[in-house]
């Protein structure tokens, strides 16, 4: 647990800059994320959020401040050892896995921290497991179809199962809902919503750019514009329609239905 014997925060970036070819992707970012917080990361595109995931997975590392993921210091503790407790879910993931396993082994798979399938003799446990969360996630008939043949909602639904597979602390999700149509997004917001709202269920964030896809149980928001922090708090509090609007550059109007957003351009007067 290293030297953090409280764990209360999960992620705590302090002045993170991340600069590429003189660029910086993400500006003077400080965020911090407590255990159990439920959070969204909202954004146009090349805003930075991908870089700010990419950060919290520990796979990108700060070019100046510093970054704890877990209690453990980035650049100080080996990335090997803390990779198996953050569960990945994104588009990057599903590139890497071999389209001819079947949605059972490459959920399982995952307990082994590799994406092929090697002969090993899986433990009844794992098997369990991985038809668990499988089932979750609205998986069940779909166990001995090959990866590559899924459909793209299949395919993200998988992808989630799988990274909840190692019982990860933390669960990063790149943009869950892109690419659905309307039914299987909806399908999806409403199975995170259903894992968001689970006690026992890991700390989240997720990518998006659309309000519409921010599941029921998100607790709190970030804001980001071209690699600058523009709002982080509870999401009852900052996801406005006067922040959103500063956040993608043109008048919104954010309104709240129930537990679900919505945010659409004002008309051109």
């Amino acid at each position: 647990m290293g030297d953090n014997a409280l764990m209360s925060e999960v992620l705590e970036l302090v002045d993170v800059s991340v600069v590429r070819d003189g660029r910086a992707l993400v500006d003077d970012v400080s965020w911090s994320i407590k255990e159990g917080e439920r959070w969204v990361i909202l954004g146009p595109n090349g805003a930075g959020k991908t870089t700010l995931l990419n950060l919290a997975s520990s796979y990108l590392f700060p070019s100046t401040g510093s970054a704890r993921i877990l209690g453990e210091q980035l650049g100080a503790v080996d990335v090997f050892d803390l990779r198996p407790r953050i569960g990945m879910a994104g588009i990057a993931m599903a590139e890497k896995l071999p389209r001819g396993q079947t949605v059972l082994q490459t959920v399982l798979t995952a307990a082994y921290g590799m994406t092929a399938h090697w002969q090993e003799n899986y433990d009844q446990v794992d098997e369990t497991r991985a038809r668990a969360f499988l089932d979750r996630l609205g998986m069940n008939e779909y166990l001995d179809r090959k990866f590559g043949t899924l459909s793209e909602g299949e395919r993200k639904r998988t992808l989630i199962a799988r990274a909840m597979m190692t019982d990860p602390e933390l669960l990063l999700l790149d943009e869950p809902a892109a690419g659905l149509d309307l039914g299987g997004r909806e399908d999806l917001v409403r199975r995170l919503g259903r894992l968001a709202r689970d006690p026992y269920a890991p700390s989240m964030i997720m990518v998006t750019h659309h309000v519409e896809e921010i599941p029921p149980g998100v607790t709190h928001v970030l804001m980001i514009r071209q690699g600058k922090v523009l709002t982080a708090g509870p999401i009852d509090m900052e996801l406005t329609s006067r922040n959103l609007s500063r956040c993608f550059g043109l008048p919104l109007l954010v309104e709240r239905n129930g537990d679900r957003w919505t945010a659409q351009g004002l008309p051109l007067t």
